[in-house]
This record gives structure tokens, C-alpha cells and sequence, in this order.
């Protein structure tokens, strides 16, 4: 990543650099938030008829691999176009969560939501305060998931209802491993940079982060669904 100093080597400095990263997942969250609401409640129409065409649903899955690649390839390269792509793919991905979201009752999403938000906190805790390295559980996160996917692509022809709520219970525990990794690793990133961080850094860490949430928060849906 280019050398452009945002900020210096200081507690202060790096709560700011905690700042800047927060506000960019806050914002992805709340852009995928809004884009949900209008499509479940506004474009409600449009929804229905997109369930008959599903094209639409898998090629915006497709374009979301693709932005989700080159904006983590843009924000390594620190270049202008890492937060328009993070911001677009923010975006599609509420387009898409509206489909998975619609198939709940209301009060499933929202209980979902806000565990989501308390393990994500606490994780995050976790993180910034506990000094061993967390590197090993990242490790492990990463192996496991890895499986999991590969356990989800098999269970869309077998269908297991136990293998399904087994693969979310992983996913749980890999995601909020992941966050509390994640969070400890901003610390790293600026203290191996003497303070000296970019927009680039800022917006890859953010980008993990959101992913981090957005998957913990589908597991949970997927938990709470099965038990509705």
C-alpha cells in the first residue's frame, strides 16, 4: 500500500484508526440494511417476480464475487476506487439478502440481527483486548470453513436438516472467531506501520469486518429460521 500518512503512532491515533474502520462497516451495514427495506417494503412487486426469474438473484451473487475481489484488490493497492466498490458491493449484497430475508418472519430477522450485533461486540472486545495471538484461531477458522462450504454445496442435493443446523452452528463459531482475529489484527496493522496507515488499510480491514458480520448474521437466521 502506498506510504500517504492519516495517522501518527498514538492511543489517540489508533482509536481514530478504530473510528475510521467502524464507520466504513457501519456504513456497508446500513446501505445493505436500506437496500433490503426498499426492495421487502417498497419494490415488494418486483421482488415476487424476480423468485420467477432466477437469473437475476444468481448473477448478482456472481457480480458480488466480483466486486468483493477487486475491492479488497483496490483497497491492498490503495487506489481511489476501493471505497466505490465497497460501497457498490454493499449494496448488491442488500439486493441479495432481501431474497434469503424474505423467506422469515420478521421477528426471526430481527432476533437474528441483534444477536448478531451483541456477538459481534463481544468478539470484537475480545479482540482488542486480549494480547495472545490469535493467529492459530484464524487459522482454524479459515480450515473449517473450507469445509463448511464444501459440507453447504453437498447439502444442497442431500438436504440434512441436522447436517444444515450442525454447518450453521460452525459457522457461528468460524465467524465469531474471525471477528475477534480480525479486530486484534487492526492493532497489529498499525503498530507494524508505526502509525503510519492509509484509506487502503482502513477500508480492507472494513471489508473483513462486514463480511465477518454479514455471515455471522445469516447463520444465525438460518439458526433461529430452523427453530421458528
Amino acid at each position: 500500500m502506498n506510504d500517504n500518512v492519516i495517522y501518527t503512532q498514538s492511543d489517540a491515533g489508533l482509536n481514530r484508526f478504530f473510528a475510521k474502520i467502524y464507520g466504513l462497516v457501519g456504513m456497508g451495514i446500513g446501505l445493505s440494511a436500506f437496500v433490503s427495506y426498499l426492495m421487502l417494503y417498497v419494490f415488494t412487486d418486483n421482488l415476487i417476480a424476480s423468485y420467477s426469474n432466477p437469473v437475476i438473484y444468481y448473477g448478482a451473487c456472481i457480480l458480488e464475487l466480483v466486486l468483493v475481489f477487486s475491492a479488497s484488490s483496490a483497497a491492498r493497492k490503495n487506489t481511489p476506487a476501493a471505497l466505490p466498490l465497497f460501497l457498490v458491493y454493499s449494496a448488491l449484497n442488500g439486493f441479495t439478502l432481501s431474497f434469503i430475508i424474505a423467506t422469515y418472519a420478521q421477528a426471526v430477522v430481527l432476533q437474528a440481527f441483534l444477536s448478531a450485533m451483541g456477538v459481534f461486540l463481544v468478539m470484537a472486545l475480545i479482540g482488542v483486548v486480549v494480547k495472545r495471538d490469535l493467529s492459530g484461531i484464524a487459522k482454524a477458522a479459515m480450515a473449517l470453513l473450507i469445509g463448511v462450504i464444501i459440507a453447504s454445496v453437498l447439502n444442497i442435493f442431500f438436504a440434512n436438516g441436522t447436517m444444515s443446523y450442525i454447518i450453521s452452528l460452525l459457522s457461528v463459531a468460524i465467524f465469531s472467531g474471525l471477528i475477534a482475529y480480525d479486530n486484534q489484527l487492526i492493532k497489529r496493522v498499525y503498530q507494524s506501520t508505526g502509525g503510519r496507515t492509509t484509506d487502503g488499510w482502513a477500508i480492507s480491514m472494513a471489508l473483513n469486518l462486514y463480511l465477518d458480520f454479514i455471515n455471522l448474521f445469516l447463520s444465525l437466521l438460518r439458526l433461529f429460521g430452523d427453530n421458528d
